[in-house]
């Protein structure tokens, strides 16, 4: 059995009987019955996914994966693929988006090298090189990778996660960096999601009307190149992926396989849950999502997950500063559960009639 069935045979689904006998307790909270809407719902799926009745959610961790694209070639980005390597040093000196947002959040960030096209000579305890090439190929030519290469990825998301286990992982964040890697993720959700690559491409991080117009066309070419199968997560990574979609893909799949629940960040992000969910069904009720961001393919995509966003605030930075916005959000959800009086201890009457 190979490493990425040995995870999937682990991955079972959520006990729908804790969800109702948590919303019993969640009933006796001193609050009108629903009153907290989504963040009851949030609670009940934390302890589902847990299998603990009262989940604390002390260690928090962003993994921030970062890979380049050979579709580059094709003029798909408004930013050179230099600027890669360059925002995994701003990562490392505490510099990004993320960093800001994860101190607030009291999460730590574990950035990654999947294949980012230049070797970085980097020494920071919360940097892991997991190296699968030098960038992808660019698939209009051809697969974006080996078949080989794109086990390796998952199989490298599912390393890093077993790595931090022993720190403690009570909730697990996804975030990514590379440039052109919206113009992969259209390609995915529009073979898995089976729509027109108009649909689900954008503008990414700032494109014009022609250069959109130029993606949407690559992205066409590759998927006729390449004809990936929509039912097969592992043939379509190979074929229009990257090596950090690889690497969420295994990160998703660990977090479900050892009950850790995870808080999907953006388009990107959203594309690995698509394959992870492909090949593994089951991951599906491990999965928040995090926000619905700017990307028309965003929505679709989470609409086929049906998932509901956490938040909806514009966003489009991805780094997985999304999903830890998020965490916020499902760690008072735990605290409502855990901290909240009852009717009885407070001495507070309850509900008689209409």
């Amino acid at each position: 059995m190979t490493i990425i069935e040995q995870i999937i045979s682990r991955i079972r689904p959520i006990d729908k009987s804790v969800l109702e006998a948590t919303q019993k307790r969640l009933d006796n909270l001193t609050k009108p019955l629903g009153s907290l809407g989504r963040m009851e719902e949030i609670a009940k799926q934390i302890v589902a996914i847990s299998g603990k009745k009262n989940p604390v959610l002390k260690n928090k961790v962003i993994f921030t994966l970062a890979g380049d694209h050979g579709i580059v070639e094709e003029g798909v980005s408004a930013y050179p693929k230099e600027v890669t390597p360059q925002m995994v040093y701003n990562f490392l000196n505490n510099g990004a988006g993320i960093n800001v947002l994860a101190k607030h959040a009291g999460a730590r960030v574990v950035v990654a090298d999947l294949g980012v096209a230049e070797e970085l000579k980097i020494k920071n305890e919360n940097f892991k090189i997991k190296k699968i090439g030098l960038g992808t190929k660019n698939f209009i030519k051809g697969p974006a990778m080996s078949s080989e290469d794109a086990v390796k990825s998952i199989e490298a998301g599912i390393e890093l996660v077993e790595e931090e286990l022993k720190n403690g992982l009570d909730i697990i964040g996804t975030g990514e960096m590379g440039i052109g890697n919206t113009t992969p993720s259209s390609a995915i959700t529009s073979v898995i999601c089976n729509l027109e690559v108009e649909k689900v491409t954008g503008k990414g991080t700032g494109i014009d009307n022609k250069t959109l117009e130029n993606k949407i066309n690559a992205i066409k070419k590759g998927i006729r190149k390449n004809n990936p199968n929509p039912k097969d997560g592992l043939d379509v990574l190979a074929k229009i992926g990257g090596f950090e979609i690889g690497g969420l893909t295994g990160i998703i799949l660990a977090g479900a396989a050892n009950r850790i629940p995870i808080v999907i960040d953006g388009f990107i992000s959203t594309a690995a849950a698509l394959i992870a969910v492909t090949i593994a069904p089951n991951v599906k009720d491990y999965i928040i999502a995090g926000h619905c961001s700017r990307e028309p393919g965003h929505k679709v995509q989470l609409q086929w997950l049906g998932l509901r966003p956490t938040l909806d605030l514009d966003l489009r930075l991805g780094e997985g500063t999304g999903a830890v916005l998020a965490m916020n959000i499902v760690d008072a959800s735990c605290k409502i559960l855990n901290e909240m009086a009852t009717f009885e201890s407070a001495g507070v009457s309850t509900k008689t009639g209409e």
